[in-house]
């Protein structure tokens, strides 16, 4: 008898454990599973986004000296900004590793650029190397999505001798071409630039 009931006790022990680890497992179940926080498109420290001012102000520094149409100052002012893009601190910049990789290219690409426009001699081909370093900066302004300040793409009709187009960057809309300096032909002066587009992102946080 007292068998018995030691194994109905034995059998009650073991139902009773039974239930607590299936009704813990359930309960662990129906749990609604933590997700991480949705990671922005792209995260850009303040230290990434000083980097990138300074290109920008170098930049600006050096569309400014084409109007004087002094190599020396446009030989000094597009040393300083290579070696401002140079430092983009792209440690600091945190997104997907094809963004970044694009980005490293662009500005790799423009640090290209600006050695070719250091090589030219002519005040032409420095124009025209000009326009493509503004054309991969403006690139690169998409690509890693600044949003430090407002940023104007600019656009000159007239801005080369055959009367092709260029363009150029601006923190303002404000025409200040640098394509047409002291010694341009009174009638290629009129219509001497546009606002063709204007860059200001927000960092978007992906679904």
């Amino acid at each position: 008898m007292k068998k018995a009931f030691l194994l109905i006790g034995v059998l009650a022990l073991a139902l009773g454990i039974t239930y607590l680890v299936l009704h813990k497992s359930s309960s662990v179940d129906s749990k609604p599973q933590e997700r991480d926080a949705p990671l922005a498109v792209s995260s850009k420290t303040t230290a990434f986004n000083r980097s990138f001012a300074g290109v920008l102000d170098h930049y600006y520094q050096l569309s400014g000296t084409f109007a004087d149409a002094d190599t020396t100052k446009i030989s000094t002012a597009a040393h300083h900004l290579r070696e401002a893009v140079d430092s983009i601190r792209f440690d600091q910049f945190k997104a997907d590793s094809s963004v970044m990789l694009t980005a490293v290219s662009v500005a790799q690409s423009i640090q290209g650029e600006i050695t070719g426009m250091i090589g030219e001699k002519t005040m032409e081909q420095k124009k025209r190397e000009f326009n493509l370093i503004t054309e991969d900066l403006y690139s690169l302004i998409r690509v890693v999505r600044y949003d430090g300040a407002v940023i104007y793409h600019m656009r000159c009709t007239t801005a080369f001798s055959d009367s092709s187009e260029a363009y150029w960057l601006s923190a303002s809309p404000q025409i200040v071409n640098p394509y047409q300096g002291k010694n341009i032909p009174a009638d290629r002066l009129p219509g001497n630039g546009e606002v063709s587009d204007s860059l200001h992102f927000s960092v978007p946080v992906s679904e």
